[in-house]
């Protein structure tokens, strides 16, 4: 199973807080609350992510709000499995997840980029980091 990291659901949180913004001491917009609540589970539980089957519905769908406003693919253009590369030094995705990447869900992307930006080892955050300015 994919988890939907901690970090995403608070970066979704956020995104909200900004696209729904709340009267002092009033109610949460749902979505808002929804994600709120998730988040809440995952603190009080010390766990860092939460199953994507196991997502309450309204919290989803608000997650998938937030994530449709994020970079779809790491790409650079410098793809370096094309010439036999297990790794491409351009995005850090492994050949498979290059070939599969429109086949994959929100929730596996999103794994995918959290590990390529952990590792930083790709050029798009050296080497060619304006390419990712111009790429969204």
């Amino acid at each position: 199973m994919v988890q939907i990291d901690i970090a995403d659901i608070e970066a979704a949180i956020n995104h909200w807080r900004t696209v729904q913004a709340t009267a002092a001491g009033g109610p949460l917009a749902p979505p808002l609350q929804a994600l709120a609540e998730v988040y809440g589970r995952l603190v009080l539980a010390r766990q860092s992510g939460v199953d994507e089957q196991v997502l309450p519905a309204v919290a989803y769908t608000a997650w998938l709000d937030w994530y449709a406003t994020t970079p779809d693919t790491p790409c650079i253009a410098i793809c370096s499995t094309s010439q036999g590369d297990e790794e491409c030094k351009g995005c850090g995705r492994s050949f498979a997840e290059v070939q599969h990447w429109l086949a994959l869900r929100p929730a596996q992307k999103r794994a995918v980029w959290r590990r390529i930006v952990a590792q930083g080892t790709a050029w798009r955050f050296n080497r060619y980091a304006e390419r990712t300015h111009h790429a969204g």
